[in-house]
């Protein structure tokens, strides 16, 4: 065991160097690639594990290429510094400094920290590509741009790649997948089921096809609810009105990351709103939540319908992909359901965080901007890798049990509703009562029945067997009015 005391010694003989910012020295690690902002940080701000996204930096180091290129065209920037800003700039969007942004989540509310510690590794590495020559992090790298634009700026750059690169993808992939198994399962009929108790028979396909609609309907949901993303608070600076940067800065800035991503970026029609409230994020992230409620009625059909083998409903199998349990031999669980499920249940909690992150804004800026970046990126990313992973090892190999599938489908007594119209309610419901207490088949319980209705209206005709074999067609129902 280390005695507390022996661990900060050894943390006191790690070589050092002395930074200075506007409060003062800051002594930090000597090969530290940050500056004394970032590590006042790291001692402030040691709150729980969860880092800012590096999709969130890489989004930012995106913006301060274009920064630094912008701002040498408007002749603010000479072109030696800004060249070596984009130079380093480019290899922090590539991800090869991602180890050199080491701040937490629960920092300032504008996230001036991870701003800052973005600003301070570039200009160190800036001022390394140009021979020692000094960079300063506020002078240079971050001229003509505050936390409180550049910050929501990346955060929708990076929300905009997520969900091109890697949550639609995953949705047009499942929603693919389901749409051929509907087709594959057309021809199967097989009992529904409302209140989970035994309803009238439907295709197997039509049930399938239900899943595609509802991520068709989240599909449309999240692309209207994308192009919010594409305008940028850049240019805004402080409180919105653009004080200390060129007036044709935003606008370029924009230009260059329409550019670099291909995706219709423009700065934002009132940056003073881009600044208070984040209004186009909540709108994503509900449309975010409302697909995760779909996937969750999705996996969780799909658990129950699969459950047994042997003494559940059956009906569908899935893939083995793993063994279930550490103690009973041969055991095979849904597992890529409830990993599905555990992810859905995260972006509703994170529904609820983000969208009160976005209700603290108070005069010209929100203050939980961390807070909402963390569950966005984070929501994007669980539903992303998750919707995949469901495709991929669950969804694309679901067999239908047509044996079980049968059994279970003749077996209902909610096949009497075809006989309702044509002998009454009240008479059909006492015909499945009789099936169910005699443990007889419908057919068998109609035929049984069938006397006595005839003496209680010898003035009814009432059908026969051959008619009740015509309109206890479950195929014929499954197709209702289509048939």
């Amino acid at each position: 065991m280390i005695d507390a005391s022996d661990a900060r010694g050894a943390r006191d003989q790690v070589p050092t160097r002395v930074e200075h910012d506007a409060l003062g020295e800051v002594k930090l690690p000597r090969d530290a690639p940050w500056g004394a902002q970032t590590q006042r940080a790291l001692e402030h701000f040691a709150i729980s594990t969860e880092r800012m996204p590096l999709e969130l930096v890489r989004a930012l180091a995106m913006l301060k290429q274009a920064a630094a290129e912008v701002n040498a065209e408007l002749g603010v920037l000479d072109a030696p510094r800004a060249q070596a800003i984009a130079q380093a700039a480019a290899q922090a969007a590539r991800g090869e400094l991602d180890q050199a942004f080491v701040l937490g989540v629960w920092q300032s509310g504008s996230g001036t920290q991870t701003h800052m510690n973005v600003n301070e590794v570039l200009a160190r590495r800036a001022s390394q590509l140009l021979g020692g020559d000094a960079v300063h992090p506020n002078d240079h790298v971050n001229r003509g741009q505050s936390s409180n634009d550049m910050i929501p700026s990346a955060m929708h750059v990076a929300a905009a790649l997520a969900l091109r690169d890697r949550l639609l993808p995953a949705l047009c992939e499942l929603r693919a997948t389901l749409r051929a198994k509907a087709l594959a399962f057309h021809d199967i009929v097989k009992i529904g089921r409302t209140h989970l108790q035994d309803a009238t028979p439907l295709r197997l396909g039509d049930e399938v096809s239900g899943w595609a609609a509802q991520l068709d309907a989240a599909h449309d949901g999240i692309e209207a609810a994308r192009h919010g993303l594409y305008e940028l608070a850049v240019g805004g600076t402080a409180v919105g009105n653009g004080l200390n940067t060129h007036p044709r800065f935003g606008d370029r800035v924009c230009e260059r990351i329409a550019r670099a991503t291909s995706l219709p970026f423009v700065r934002a029609p009132n940056a003073f709103a881009a600044l208070a409230a984040h209004d186009a994020l909540v709108r994503l992230h509900a449309a975010l939540k409302g697909l995760a409620v779909a996937a969750l009625r999705i996996a969780g059909d799909l658990r129950l319908l699969a459950s047994g083998p042997r003494c559940g409903i059956g009906e569908l199998r899935l893939p083995a992909n793993e063994p279930g349990s550490s103690i009973m031999p041969g055991k095979v669980n849904p597992t890529q359901c409830e990993a599905l499920i555990m992810a859905c249940y995260q972006v509703l909690g994170n529904d609820v965080a983000l969208s009160l992150g976005a209700a603290a804004g108070q005069f010209e800026l929100n203050t939980c901007k961390p807070l909402i970046a963390h569950n966005l990126l984070q929501s994007l990313r669980l539903l992303g890798d998750a919707l995949h992973a469901f495709d991929r090892y669950c969804a694309r190999g679901i067999e239908a049990d047509r044996r079980r599938i049968e059994q279970l489908l003749h077996g209902s007594l909610m096949l009497v509703t075809a006989l309702s119209p044509h002998i009454g309610y009240e008479r059909a419901a006492r015909v499945a009562r009789h099936a169910h207490e005699q443990g007889v088949s419908l057919r068998v319980a109609y035929a049984e029945l069938l006397p006595q209705f005839e003496h209680e209206d010898p003035q009814a005709a009432m059908p026969g067997l051959r008619d009740f074999d015509r309109w206890v067609d479950p195929a014929r129902m499954a197709d209702g009015a289509r048939s």
